[in-house]
């Protein structure tokens, strides 16, 4: 999953966007409301989901939230907030966000609430994939072949998940890494080559299934 992250304290969102990244996620961060507005006013298709604090510089959460989803950009949204009235809970979710967490919180819970609603029916993402004996599970971070475990980096494993979740299309580059990297990437750097010979060493008999398209980017048969 890659998520959009708002929020003006630079320490707490630099500490929820490492915790989040070392589950397997990317992040991008924004600490301004109306700059992330913008940006996900363009970019919505590349995030699963957006985790907005209420209070901003720039332009509040709540409003934020209500021009997104005016905006028809359905992409879920958890809010923080520092406060825990119930008036204050109702306006967050009337104004379309999809749960809510005050602070302080647990980190752990933060991850649950994520993952809760990435299993949402209408995100239609199924938690394990499976090609012949391949089998990667989403939520457990593991992959096997023939029930064997696989040991993979985060990164790799977020490559053959997003190969994965589009077999046997062409995807580049650069899709793979504006999906699996945060957008500080380096776009001229090799680093997608590499994890993917790594890949392809790791998964065996199914490196066959990992096409290399000449100046176009890779394909995952099945």
């Amino acid at each position: 999953m890659k998520i959009l992250l708002t929020e003006d304290n630079e320490k707490l969102a630099q500490g929820i966007k490492k915790g989040l990244e070392q589950e397997g996620f990317a992040v991008d961060v924004f600490h301004d409301g109306l700059e992330s507005e913008r940006h996900m006013d363009l970019n919505w298709k590349n995030y699963d989901l957006m985790i907005l604090d209420i209070m901003l510089p720039g332009k509040d959460g709540v409003s934020v939230c209500l021009s997104l989803r005016e905006k028809n950009i359905m992409t879920p949204i958890i809010m923080l907030t520092a406060k825990d009235t119930v008036s204050d809970k109702i306006t967050g979710l009337d104004a379309g966000a999809d749960d809510y967490l005050i602070k302080p919180f647990a980190f752990e819970e933060l991850v649950a609430r994520i993952r809760a609603l990435s299993r949402r029916p209408q995100q239609a993402l199924p938690v394990v994939l499976k090609i012949d004996s391949l089998e990667l599970n989403t939520t457990t971070k593991t992959v096997t072949v023939n029930g064997d475990p696989i040991l993979l980096t985060l990164r790799e494993f977020g490559i053959l998940e997003f190969l994965m979740r589009h077999p046997n299309q062409v995807v580049t580059r650069e899709q793979i890494m504006t999906n699996v990297w945060d957008h500080s990437f380096d776009s001229f750097s090799n680093v997608v080559d590499v994890h993917i010979k790594n890949l392809r060493r790791k998964i065996g008999h199914y490196e066959k299934n990992l096409e290399t398209l000449r100046g176009m980017g890779y394909r995952f048969t099945i």
